[in-house]
């Protein structure tokens, strides 16, 4: 019979995940129920996917607002630095503020304009436009903005960034100053001590810094890359893709987890037979076409996944094949001949004219957005992904 469907994502449900859980037993567990439960084979090539929080949460991968403020007394000793480019986020970034703020006598808070990396919005760009300002050359302080700009909140959350970031320091006994401007090297007017916070630009605005003459420069990458008092730490991410756990504590990104997506992979291998790849996904990197946010909060989509996903896809453009190499062909004629190409497609169309429109991501990164839809970011309780067909194409 002919097939009909082709990709298939699906939330699965898992308990809920604490502190020590054996989180490659409850993934496959979860999986494997799923397909008992609802009568769903598995198939070679099927991708189970695993949200990162919960890895981190099962690996107890927590640090307190102490901690950071420990690191970074440590690393800048003074008392004094730079906040540049934070995102603007109640979720991902206040509560590593709170521990900056509690290592600082005094911040200068440098907040990018009209949006911060990841798309959130301080004002329109049509505002700065008519305020005739230079986003790129004009660097405000705090009355300027506001003469400007007034007291505008977020769109979505109702929160006025400038205040509650403003506030969060001063709570925590430093002194702030905050400046708008896009050049990271703006700060070193104010302080040559810099903790940079961008997080897809991070290693350009470390470099401007330093050739800039800044004496210490650390980004989030470089905080808690080491446990503190006991913490959980991030090698190679630090506080990087964090989030708020309690009022006083942040999760952070997961740390060690190729074992924990091979280990997945082979216990569905043992229990089904079937070649299953298996990864960790973060944030989606998607934009929002109202709220203009870029999903991607996190330093990578996918902090691990097994070596079937590495790459990009490798396909054809059917409506270009239909338009233009087969244009004058129809019916059972047409899809024979768009099938025969598919089979002797090249194993690299980079450059090829017939592929011209397909999706040049990483696979990792399409899958990853792909979870983030499906999983959410509430109460559907389906932190694990189970993707079908992804692989299929035309002919299969």
């Amino acid at each position: 019979m002919e097939r009909c469907i082709g990709a298939v994502s699906r939330g699965v449900r898992a308990p809920i995940i604490r502190e020590g859980d054996d989180i490659v037993q409850i993934v496959a567990d979860s999986v494997l129920k799923a397909s008992e439960v609802h009568g769903i084979p598995f198939c070679d090539r099927d991708v189970v996917a695993v949200t990162e929080s919960v890895v981190a949460r099962a690996q107890g991968n927590y640090a307190t607002i102490q901690d950071i403020a420990d690191d970074i007394k440590a690393k800048i000793p003074g008392g004094e630095f730079g906040v540049v480019f934070p995102i603007l986020s109640r979720n991902r970034f206040a509560i590593c503020l709170r521990g900056m703020a509690k290592a600082a006598k005094k911040i200068f808070l440098m907040l990018s304009y009209p949006s911060d990396e990841v798309g959130n919005h301080l004002v329109s760009i049509d505002k700065v436009d008519e305020a005739g300002l230079d986003p790129y050359r004009d660097v405000l302080n705090e009355p300027q903005w506001r003469a400007h700009f007034g007291y505008e909140k977020h769109r979505f959350t109702g929160v006025d960034y400038i205040d509650y970031y403003k506030d969060i320091i001063v709570a925590e006994g430093a002194n702030v100053e905050i400046i708008f401007a896009n050049d990271v090297r703006s700060i070193l007017k104010y302080t040559k001590n810099v903790i940079t916070c961008d997080i897809h630009t991070r290693e350009r605005s470390k470099r401007l810094l330093k050739a800039a003459g800044a004496e210490i420069v650390l980004g989030m990458d470089d905080i808690l890359t080491a446990p503190v008092n006991g913490s959980g730490c991030n090698e190679q991410f630090g506080l990087l893709g964090s989030n708020k756990a309690t009022e006083d504590k942040i999760k952070l990104f997961p740390r060690d987890c190729q074992p924990i997506v091979d280990g997945i992979a082979e216990r569905l291998r043992a229990a089904t037979g079937k070649h299953i790849e298996v990864m960790i996904y973060g944030d989606g990197a998607f934009k929002d076409p109202v709220g203009k946010i870029w999903e991607l909060a996190d330093p990578v989509v996918s902090p691990s996944h097994t070596a079937g996903l590495v790459g990009q896809p490798n396909e054809l453009k059917l409506k270009y094949l239909a338009d233009n190499d087969f244009a004058d062909l129809s019916g059972d004629a047409l899809k024979d001949a768009i099938s025969d190409a598919i089979k002797a497609k090249e194993s690299d169309l980079v450059g090829n004219m017939a592929s011209e429109g397909t999706t040049p991501r990483q696979l990792t990164d399409l899958l990853g957005s792909l979870c983030d839809l499906t999983s959410g970011s509430g109460d559907k309780g389906t932190p694990i992904i189970w993707i079908q067909g992804y692989f299929d194409n035309f002919t299969m």
